[in-house]
């Protein structure tokens, strides 16, 4: 990556941009954060990339630009432009039903009632397709929601595909033996959709995950040190994983918010299940990666699919990835609020978030602007009407703990000045 421009050659302000780095400083010194990086780019250029704190409080060692992070469900935006990669080629329709490819997931029950030891169950009005899974439509969940009985029954069936036991396809085949906890298409609901469209990429391909992933995204865009384990030569640069006392890192998204400031070691890097040789490829979670890797793969989405001469996507595919494909916003699709963030006035396309209308999502930004966060509280957005790409790194979980995305978008959309 080349240096950073001046913020003035690309219409931000240097003196309004000492405010983003004062507000980094403070999480670090409220101890809210072990240490952070942010990225601002526009018009393809990076003006603002700032490191602060440690990646690692217990040895000293503090954020670099090379750091390591867990970015967790941003790995789910890169899984679906490896899908629809697939979608250009011909090798399936969205509206195809997944059984078709994954016959595991036929014949799906829903839960009407009743609770995880004696549920009641109907058969699913229609068969879960791939536009379900790209769009958190299909009625699958997390171990971790904790708003339905279902959760409970994923979490005794051991579906968890970020630390769970097995390998992709076993995970797919015991989420099979599961209800869903709505009707396909009827409900938004984040959930482990992504995590089947990468067993979906395994049976396409013929290949692991990760070597289908690489191949098809990490390697022609030029993201080296991006990938599902960190090995020996770059544990040096891998950050430890910190929540707030008492959390154990998970949190139900309506519980009280955590005492300002404090941080517990939750993983180190010795004893991150990252480092050990991994056999389930999580394509909703399971990725780790460094600043300017991710910038990469956002900036290649910014500008229609392409990169330096390489491209990954169509212009018009890029751009209907990034379009809502929701009836109305989550919201009206029985989400008005998930991790720390209100949901009137975003909707969601294939595979990111989509902002419909700043003035009803209550924040600053641009209709049309899209991205996504992981549950460490990384998070990126692209902004196509200010050619703008912003991205926080950081190793804090849950990402519900504090406003920090709120905060970030009002101190970068302050410093625009042209």
């Amino acid at each position: 990556m080349e240096s950073p421009c001046t913020p003035e050659a690309v219409g931000l302000s240097s003196t309004r941009l000492t405010r983003l780095r004062a507000w980094m400083d403070e999480q670090v010194e409220r101890q809210r954060l072990p240490g952070a990086s942010v990225l601002v780019a526009r018009r393809g250029r990076v003006a603002f990339f700032e490191r602060v704190g440690l990646r690692d409080r217990e040895a000293g060692v503090p954020v670099t630009t090379d750091t390591l992070f867990r970015v967790f469900s941003m790995t789910k935006p890169l899984v679906s432009v490896a899908v629809l990669q697939r979608y250009e080629q011909g090798d399936f329709q969205l509206d195809d039903p997944i059984e078709r490819y994954l016959p595991e997931l036929g014949d799906m029950q829903v839960m009407t009632g009743g609770d995880a030891d004696a549920p009641r169950l109907e058969p699913a009005a229609e068969p879960i397709t791939i536009r379900h899974l790209l769009t958190h439509t299909a009625g699958l969940t997390y171990w971790f929601m904790d708003d339905s009985p279902v959760c409970a029954l994923y979490r005794r069936a051991g579906v968890d595909f970020v630390r769970g036991e097995g390998t992709l396809a076993e995970m797919v085949r015991r989420l099979g033996e599961l209800p869903l906890l709505d009707h396909p298409g009827r409900r938004w609901c984040y959930s482990v959709a992504t995590d089947v469209l990468g067993r979906l990429l395994e049976v396409l391909s013929g290949e692991p995950l990760d070597v289908c992933l690489q191949r098809s995204v990490l390697a022609p865009l030029g993201m080296h040190d991006t990938g599902f384990s960190v090995p020996d030569e770059r544990r040096h640069r891998f950050a430890a994983l910190y929540g707030p006392p008492g959390s154990s890192g998970l949190l139900d998204g309506s519980g009280p918010a955590p005492a300002d400031g404090g941080l517990e070691l939750l993983e180190t890097p010795a004893d991150s299940p990252f480092r050990a040789p991994v056999r389930l490829f999580s394509g909703g979670g399971g990725l780790i990666s460094t600043a300017p890797d991710y910038w990469r793969f956002c900036e290649m989405m910014r500008r229609g699919g392409e990169l330096e001469g390489v491209r990954l996507l169509g212009r018009k595919t890029a751009a209907y990835m990034t379009r809502n494909h929701l009836p109305g916003d989550l919201t009206a699709m029985g989400r008005p609020r998930f991790s720390e963030t209100r949901y009137d006035g975003i909707g969601f396309g294939l595979g990111f978030s989509v902002m419909l209308d700043p003035v009803r999502a209550q924040i600053l930004g641009s209709a049309g602007e899209y991205g996504w966060g992981g549950v460490a509280s990384t998070a990126f957005w692209v902004d196509p009407a200010e050619e703008l790409v912003v991205l926080l790194l950081t190793q804090l979980m849950p990402s519900w703990s504090y406003p920090l995305r709120q905060q970030l978008r009002v101190l970068v959309y302050q410093a625009l000045v042209e």
